[in-house]
C-alpha cells in the first residue's frame, strides 16, 4: 500500500502552468521543493516558537517534535493531506492555569498527553462512524463558544505577565504586528507574527543600548532592574545538541483543565482538511478521522518526551494558496529542516530570550485572534444568537471561562475557568435542547434583517 512518498514531476519542475496546481502526489524540482519546505518552516515560526515559550517548554524540543509529528501525519494520511503540524496555541491558557495552581512542565505535558489520547480516540470514532458524530455532539454554537473562551481566558496572562515588563515596547510591537497583518500581502502577511517578533527583538536591543536597563516586573513578580533583551544564555549554548527531554506526570485537576481543548483541536483539524480538499479539488472527507487520529498520535509522542501538543497550521494553508503548490514533498522537506533546527540549542536559546514586552505586544493580538476564531465558527455555522437555546449556554460558559469562575467540589478539588466553562456550554446546550420547544430547535440560517424570519433567509457575511 502506498505511503504517499512517491511523487511525479509536475511539468518542467519549475513553476505550475497557468491555472494549474501542483497536486499532493506531484512535486517541483528538488531544489525548489526544499525551498518551499523552508518557506513552510518560516511560516509556522511565529506561532510554533511563541507557543512553547509561553507554555514554559523547551522551544528546541517543540520544533524537533513538530518535524516528527509532520512525518507521522503525512504517513498516516498516505500523502493525501498536505499539512504541517506545529505547536498548538490552544493550550497556552491551560498551561498558565496549571502553573498558577502549582503545576510544572511535567504536569502540563501529562495533562496534554491525556488530551492527545482523547483526540486519537475521537479520530478512530470518526473513521468508524463518520463526521456526523462530531456535528451531533459539538454543533457550531458549542465549538465556537469553547474556542472563544479558550482564547479570551488568556487575556489576564498578557495583562499581568507580559505587558507590564515593557509597556512601550509592547505597544510598538502590537502596532507593528497589526499593520503587518493588515497591510502586507501574500507570504509576508502569513508570517506577520514572525516579523513582529523580529521587530520587537531589534527594538528591545536598541532601547537597551540607548537607555540601559529597565525597572519593571519580570514574569508577574516584583519590579527589578533588568535588560529588556538578555542574551547571556545564547553565548553559553552549544551549536549542536539534543533538546531537554522529560517524562510527563499526571494530576486529575490538571487533566480536567486541559481536556476541553480537545474540542478546539477537532475544529482545527476538520477546518484544515475541508480547506485543503476545497483547494485541491479532492474530497478528503474520508481522511478526516485519519487526520484527527494522526494529530492525536503525534501529540501523544511529543508530550510523552516533554514536548508540546501539535495541530495543523493555517499559516501553511496560506503558503499553499499563494504558491499553488500542494505537494507533500515540500512538507517532508519542512520536517527535515525542523529536525535540524531542533538539534541546535543555540537557536533555541535565541528564541527563549524573546523579551517579555515583545510577547506582550504579540499576545494582545494573538490571543484575541484565537478567541475571535470562535466567532468565525459561529458565522460559518450560521448560528443564531437570538435563539435562547444558543445564547444561554454560550453566554454562561464564556463568562465562566473568561472570568475564571470556579465551583468548589471538595476541599481539595474544584472546577473553574476553561474546564467549567466548557462543561457548562456542552451540557447546557444538550440539556436545554431536550427541554426546548420545537421552534427553537429549528436550525435555519440567520435572517439578514429584523422581521425577515418568515421570509427569505440570508447568509451572514464571511460565511
Amino acid at each position: 500500500m502506498s505511503l504517499g512518498v512517491r511523487w511525479t514531476l509536475h511539468g518542467d519542475g519549475k513553476t505550475p502552468a497557468p491555472g494549474a496546481v501542483v497536486r499532493p502526489d506531484e512535486r517541483l524540482s528538488w531544489p525548489r521543493t526544499f525551498g518551499l519546505g523552508a518557506q513552510h518552516v518560516v511560516a509556522m515560526f511565529g506561532a510554533s516558537f511563541v507557543a512553547p515559550v509561553l507554555m514554559g517548554l523547551d522551544p528546541n524540543l517543540a520544533i524537533m517534535m513538530s518535524g516528527i509529528a509532520t512525518v507521522i501525519f503525512l504517513l498516516a494520511t498516505r500523502g493525501r493531506v498536505p499539512s504541517y503540524l506545529g505547536c498548538s496555541l490552544s493550550f497556552v491558557g491551560v498551561a498558565a492555569a496549571i502553573r498558577a495552581s502549582g503545576g510544572d512542565a511535567a504536569t502540563i505535558t501529562g495533562a496534554v498527553f491525556v488530551v492527545a489520547v482523547a483526540l486519537f480516540l475521537v479520530g478512530l470514532a470518526v473513521q468508524r462512524f463518520g463526521a456526523r458524530i462530531i456535528h451531533a455532539a459539538m454543533p457550531p454554537v458549542v465549538t465556537g463558544a469553547v474556542v472563544m473562551l479558550i482564547g479570551f481566558n488568556l487575556a489576564p496572562v498578557t495583562a499581568s505577565t507580559y505587558w507590564p515588563q515593557d509597556q512601550w515596547t509592547a505597544l510598538a510591537v502590537m502596532l507593528f504586528t497589526g499593520l503587518a497583518v493588515v497591510c502586507l500581502r501574500g507570504f509576508l502577511a502569513r508570517i506577520a507574527i514572525f516579523l513582529g517578533l523580529i521587530f520587537g527583538y531589534l527594538l528591545s536591543w536598541v532601547l537597551d543600548l540607548a537607555f540601559g536597563k529597565i525597572h519593571s516586573p519580570v514574569g508577574g513578580g516584583d519590579a527589578t532592574d533588568h535588560w529588556r533583551l538578555d542574551l547571556s544564555a545564547v553565548g553559553s549554548a552549544d551549536w549542536i545538541g539534543l533538546p531537554s527531554f522529560h517524562a510527563p506526570s499526571f494530576e486529575l485537576s490538571a487533566i480536567l483543565v486541559a481536556l476541553p481543548v480537545v474540542i478546539a483541536l477537532i475544529a482545527e483539524n476538520a477546518g484544515h482538511v475541508k480547506a485543503v480538499g476545497e483547494m485541491t479539488g479532492d474530497s478528503l472527507d474520508d481522511k478526516l478521522g485519519t487526520a484527527i487520529a494522526a494529530d492525536g498520535a503525534a501529540s501523544m509522542l511529543s508530550t510523552a518526551v516533554g514536548g508540546p501538543p501539535n495541530t495543523t497550521y493555517s499559516e501553511n494553508i496560506g503558503v499553499m494558496a499563494a504558491t499553488r503548490v500542494y505537494s507533500t514533498a515540500a512538507y517532508w522537506a519542512a520536517a527535515c529542516f525542523a529536525l535540524l533546527f531542533g538539534l541546535c540549542p543555540k537557536f533555541g536559546a535565541v528564541v527563549a530570550a524573546i523579551p517579555g514586552g515583545v510577547l506582550g505586544g504579540i499576545t494582545v493580538i494573538l490571543y484575541g485572534m484565537i478567541g475571535l476564531l470562535g466567532a468565525q465558527i459561529w458565522l460559518n455555522g450560521r448560528v443564531d444568537l437570538r435563539n435562547p437555546l444558543n445564547l444561554v449556554p454560550a453566554a454562561a460558559g464564556i463568562i465562566i471561562g473568561v472570568g475564571g469562575v470556579s465551583l468548589k467540589i471538595t476541599d481539595n478539588f474544584e472546577l473553574g475557568g476553561i474546564a467549567l466553562g466548557t462543561i457548562v456550554v456542552i451540557t447546557g446546550y444538550h440539556a436545554l435542547r431536550v427541554m426546548a420547544p420545537a421552534h427553537m430547535k429549528d436550525e435555519r440560517p440567520v435572517p439578514t434583517t429584523a422581521g425577515d424570519a418568515e421570509g427569505e433567509r440570508g447568509v451572514p457575511g464571511g460565511a
